[in-house]
């Protein structure tokens, strides 16, 4: 005799099985995890190409910095030492080989012979070849350039045109008006007085000059019209 197979001995196809489940759930969760090591692999290379550009802005900005700091030269207001003039020479040697190389190519270039002696000539010139070198830097914006052809080398033109019609080394000779010193900023023992009146009552009308003062003045402007 037969005996009758238990029909709760095999699984059942829509009962769920544990080792079927288990197998499932891992397969999810090795999906996710797939997903968020392609998300942070992602998230790496990102990070990697952020710092890439933050280094290269950190050196761009370190290199204008430099830039700044070592071009911008002032001969009006240099801080030379009186015992070594070779500071100086440096300046002029550098700012002449240019002058010669760059702006006297250019023929509506005004320039006297006298220009070392003008300081105010220097500073010009300075200047204009500091945003010269700035303007052809690596990196430089082609506006940069457009701006200094277009409107920093004319209007240096036209300033020193005046001093390069008017003057030539032969007015640098002893005698003659060059050949004096600089003007002076007049009244300057008045500093103290107006000082004060701007710091504490700059309300109220401003001192009246001294006798002194307006002596001083007078005679300077006849000194003046003298030169």
């Amino acid at each position: 005799m037969t005996t009758p197979t238990n029909p709760r001995a095999q699984p059942d196809p829509g009962e769920d099985c544990p080792a079927a489940t288990s197998v499932g759930g891992l397969a999810r969760d090795l999906e996710a995890l797939r997903r968020e090591v392609t998300a942070l692999s992602g998230l790496a290379r990102r990070v990697e190409e952020l710092g890439e550009l933050v280094t290269r802005l950190a050196e761009a900005t370190t290199a204008a910095a430099t830039a700044e700091s070592d071009g911008v030269v002032s001969w009006l207001d240099a801080e030379l030492d009186p015992r070594d003039p070779a500071v100086a020479e440096a300046i002029l040697t550098r700012l002449a080989g240019w002058v010669a190389g760059v702006y006297l190519r250019y023929p509506d270039a005004k320039l006297p012979d006298c220009w070392l002696w003008h300081p105010e000539v220097v500073e010009e010139l300075l200047w204009l070849h500091q945003a010269w070198l700035a303007a052809y830097a690596d990196g430089a914006r082609v506006t940069a350039a457009a701006d200094w052809h277009d409107r920093y080398r004319p209007g240096v033109i036209a300033r020193l045109k005046s001093t390069a019609d008017m003057c030539g080394l032969e007015d640098h000779q002893p005698g003659r008006i060059r050949h004096r010193p600089a003007r002076t900023a007049p009244v300057l023992d008045a500093v103290p007085v107006i000082a004060a009146w701007w710091s504490t009552e700059r309300d109220k009308p401003a001192p009246a000059p001294s006798l002194e003062q307006i002596t001083a003045a007078t005679q300077a402007h006849r000194n003046g019209a003298r030169r």
